[in-house]
Order: C-alpha cells, then sequence, then structure tokens
C-alpha cells in the first residue's frame, strides 16, 4: 500500500455484505483499525426464499468482486456466515478459489475466519448461538461438526420469522439470555454465528467463563492477518464501540 495515500496507509480491505445487512459496515468500522480502508460491495440476489438468498450471495462471488473494477483490495472478507453452512464445503472452496485466481488477491468467508479463530483458541468443544430458522440451524450445527469442532449445546435466538431478513431486526440485547446460558456450558467457546445480528456488546471473556466469539469479529481479526496490520485490540475497539453506542443514544 502505497505511503501516498491519505487513508489506508495499514492496509485496505473489501467486504462483501448483505443486501439488507445494516450490522457489518457498522461491526467493521468499530472493530478494524482506523489506518485500515475499506470497501464494501453489495451480495444481492433477488430469490424470495431466503436460504437461496444465501446460496446465490456465494454462488454469485465473482459478480460481487467485479464491482470493485479496477480496485484491487489486498484481501476481500465475505460477510455471511449462512451462505458457507448450505452448501457443499468442496463447492465453496471451488468458489473461493476461482475468485482468487481471476481477481488476485485473497478472499475469505466468515465461517473461514471463525475456524482460523477456533483453532487459534485451541477450541474444540463449542456452544453455538444463532439467530436462524430451523432449516439453517440445523445446517449451521451439520457444518460446525463437519469442519471438526464438538456442538456441545446449540441455541436459536428467536426472530419471529423464517425470513433470514429478520435478524437485522435484532440487537445484542436479545442475544443475550442465549449466550448468558452457554457461558455456563463446560465447552472452549461460545460462537454467535451471523453477521447480521449486532453482538460486539456480547463478545470476550469473563473470568472463569469460555471466550465468546462472532462472525465479524473473526472476519476482523484474520483480514487483519491477511494483510499485514495490526489487529483490532480489544480495548481500542471497545472504546469505539461504547462512543458509538453512546452516541446513538444520545440522539
Amino acid at each position: 500500500m502505497s505511503a501516498r495515500r491519505d487513508y489506508g496507509r495499514a492496509g485496505f480491505v473489501g467486504i462483501g455484505a448483505p443486501q439488507a445487512n445494516p450490522t457489518v459496515e457498522a461491526e467493521m468500522r468499530i472493530l478494524m483499525p482506523p489506518s485500515v480502508a475499506m470497501a464494501v460491495a453489495r451480495l444481492t440476489a433477488s430469490s424470495p426464499d431466503p436460504l437461496e438468498r444465501l446460496s446465490l450471495y456465494l454462488e454469485r462471488l465473482e459478480d460481487t468482486l467485479a464491482q470493485y473494477d479496477s480496485l484491487r483490495p489486498q484481501a476481500f472478507g465475505f460477510a455471511c456466515t449462512g451462505s458457507s453452512y448450505l452448501l457443499n464445503p468442496e463447492r465453496v472452496t471451488r468458489i473461493v478459489v476461482g475468485a482468487e485466481q481471476r481477481f488476485g488477491y485473497p478472499v475469505v468467508t466468515a465461517t473461514a475466519a471463525i475456524c482460523w479463530q477456533l483453532r487459534r483458541l485451541g477450541a474444540q468443544r463449542i456452544a453455538l448461538a444463532s439467530p436462524y430458522p430451523p432449516a439453517l440451524s440445523e445446517a449451521a450445527v451439520a457444518f460446525w461438526r463437519n469442519a471438526g469442532f464438538d456442538i456441545v449445546e446449540s441455541r436459536a435466538i428467536e426472530t419471529g420469522s423464517g425470513d433470514t431478513r429478520s435478524i437485522y431486526a435484532l440487537g445484542s440485547a436479545d442475544a443475550r439470555p442465549a449466550v448468558d446460558a452457554l457461558r455456563r456450558a463446560e465447552v472452549d467457546a461460545v460462537l454467535l454465528s451471523g453477521t447480521g445480528m449486532p453482538s460486539l456488546a456480547l463478545v470476550g471473556g469473563e473470568a472463569g467463563g469460555p471466550p465468546v466469539i462472532s462472525s465479524n469479529l473473526c472476519l476482523a481479526l484474520r483480514l487483519c492477518d491477511l494483510i499485514g496490520a495490526t489487529p483490532p485490540d480489544s480495548s481500542d475497539w471497545r472504546a469505539r464501540l461504547t462512543q458509538t453506542l453512546s452516541s446513538e443514544g444520545s440522539r
């Protein structure tokens, strides 16, 4: 990255966010170091079926990256966890490798970033919380078991709808009861799956309890790793989170 750039002196990443998702950009602005610039592209699909939409987001990855035209980020983060749960892992690998070969930069899915972080933590026994409809929740559990992790307990966070877009109306308070219960489980980590549910107020570790991680947190950490940027420091991003929540609450 050229030192002559005004923005992104520490690096430049692309992010793919589902078309109606309001959470990815907000949390990435909090998580990523201010010296890392971001360009967000929308993952789009017009299907009325929520699971087909999720699948198409990943199937159309190269179309999404083509939106950048001549812009070449140092790495791209696919910020939709559910898409990877629905496609065959071999198919996901072919899609990602094909995109990397065509555009010339690394592409990391949210699930790949989570796997990377779980292994860094040495976590094997996992508790899972997700705001998904039943079919997607079952696919999520199957995915992580097939990836070699023990899913000790899984809890659904109710949205009142089978449409995955209803996740975007949630707040972190909606997930807190499930997270508090899962913290008491005998696990190595608690995973909050899904990039659309605000979760930063819940992630981290408490004395005597397992660490709580989220899709967006893992993706931010992995992107920093890929571009050689200093990863987000917990105290720094928590200060930005507090400021953001205080500013929004004062309106």
